[in-house]
C-alpha cells in the first residue's frame, strides 16, 4: 500500500505516526525533554515571572472567608494568558530543551523508525499470500494396496 501512495498522503502519514507511537518514541522524547526542562534558565525565568505576577495580583486582593476563590483563580488564569509571558516563555523553553535534541537525537530515531516502517510495508506488499496447500494425502503403496504394512519388512 505505501509504495503506491505519495509520501505526503494523509494515510501514509497517519500510519507512520501510529508506528512511531506504538514504538513509544513520542513518550521517550517527552521523558527526555521533561527530565531537562527544570534545569534550563528559560524555565526558571518563566517560573519566576509567573510567581511574581501571581504574587502581585494576589497582593491587590484582600482575603476574607467569603472570597470566591474559583472566580479569583479564573481571573488570574485569564490575566496570565493575556499577558503573553507564557507564550514567549514556552518558546524560549523549547529553544533550550527541544532544539538541541532535534537533529542529533530525535531526527535519527524518527528516520530509523520510518525506514523500518517502510521496509515492513514493502515486504508485506512484495510477499503475496501463499497459495493454499492441497490437503496432504496419506502415503500408500500402490502395489500392495495395504497402507498399514507398506513400510513393514517382508
Amino acid at each position: 500500500m505505501a509504495k503506491n501512495l505519495p509520501p505526503e498522503d494523509p494515510n501514509v502519514i497517519a500510519k507512520i505516526v501510529d508506528h512511531l507511537k506504538n514504538r513509544g518514541l513520542f513518550d521517550e522524547f517527552r521523558r527526555d525533554c521533561l527530565a531537562d526542562v527544570d534545569t534550563k534558565p528559560a524555565y526558571q525565568n518563566l517560573r519566576q515571572r509567573v510567581d511574581n505576577f501571581v504574587s502581585n495580583h494576589l497582593a491587590n486582593h484582600e482575603w476574607n472567608p467569603t472570597l470566591n476563590k474559583n472566580q479569583l483563580r479564573n481571573e488570574l488564569r485569564q490575566r496570565v494568558c493575556k499577558s503573553g509571558m507564557l507564550e514567549s516563555g514556552v518558546d524560549r523553553i523549547i529553544s533550550q530543551v527541544v532544539d538541541p535534541k532535534l537533529y542529533h537525537i530525535f531526527k535519527p530515531q524518527i528516520e530509523k523508525a520510518v525506514h523500518e516502517f517502510m521496509a515492513t510495508e514493502m515486504n508485506e506488499e512484495a510477499v503475496p499470500n501463499p497459495p493454499q496447500e492441497p490437503e496432504k494425502q496419506e502415503l500408500s503403496s500402490p502395489a500392495s494396496g495395504n497402507t498399514s504394512n507398506a513400510l513393514a519388512p517382508a
